[in-house]
């Protein structure tokens, strides 16, 4: 199966040497199934096809991101190919082919990484007198002495799907969120201003990439909790609580019409 090839290709990268680094830090054969499995998670269905996220953003500790310091071009050109691969195999539709990134996050431990996924329409980049050019899935365009082209996050709403009604609602409080990047803390600057003296002022942060939500955890003092276990940050499903300081907050998602 091409799959199990691109797998093998991806563990090759590592083996030998420099496998013996990875016993305890995050192996690239599971990035690359978990990044498939995010891609499966966040299927939007549209009236003829099934799009799925073509951005995917990889947080790694820092541990693991020195561990794949030399080799992290080649990890996500191998990983962006398995992704496409994947997309052809479930027939799955994508707005460009499949783009990984890699940032590093000080608040995961060696072996923890979070996936991030966006579902983005890319600027179109050829002038009045260039031709087009085929590229086939999975490879990418290089352009050099231009600076690297905008790109715009598609809503489900362009698609042709159902519109939703996102709230949190907490102490017979109700708002409903209309931005992709929603701030929740102490403060008076923040987009959801909670009055409990252990709230950070910068709590957390609600955020949307692609179809799902996620509750990431801005440095507080007290921490936060997803149904009553700690994290940093998690990806929220209709119904789940959020524990911040001593508020409880209701995230929710339904259909509109």
């Amino acid at each position: 199966m091409v799959l199990r090839t691109l797998e093998r290709k991806i563990e090759a990268l590592f083996e030998g040497v420099f496998g013996r680094a990875f016993r305890t830090n995050v192996q690239p054969v599971e990035l690359a199934r978990k990044l498939a499995k995010e891609m499966d998670d966040h299927r939007t269905v549209s009236v003829s096809r099934v799009y799925v996220p073509n951005e995917y953003t990889v947080y790694l500790a820092p541990g693991d991101r020195e561990q794949f310091s030399n080799y992290e071009d080649s990890l996500r050109s191998e990983l962006q190919e398995y992704l496409s691969e994947h997309a052809r195999r479930e027939e799955y539709a994508l707005l460009a082919s499949p783009r990984v990134l890699m940032e590093t996050d000080a608040d995961l431990d060696v072996g923890e990484f979070g996936i991030a996924t966006r579902m983005v329409q890319p600027e179109p980049r050829r002038g009045a007198d260039e031709p087009m050019v085929d590229v086939e899935p999975g490879h990418t365009m290089i352009y050099k002495a231009k600076p690297p082209q905008a790109t715009q996050a598609v809503t489900p709403e362009e698609l042709g799907v159902e519109s939703e009604l996102v709230t949190l609602s907490w102490n017979e409080t109700r708002h409903e969120v209309k931005q992709r990047r929603v701030v929740i803390g102490r403060s008076h600057d923040c987009d959801i201003q909670l009055a409990d003296a252990n709230v950070s002022r910068r709590h957390a942060e609600l955020r949307q990439e692609g179809a799902a939500y996620w509750i990431v955890d801005l440095g507080s003092t007290n921490g936060m909790e997803v149904n009553g276990k700690r994290v940093k940050r998690a990806k929220l499903r209709s119904g789940d609580t959020i524990t911040l300081g001593s508020t409880e907050v209701t995230f929710t998602r339904e259909s509109e019409g």
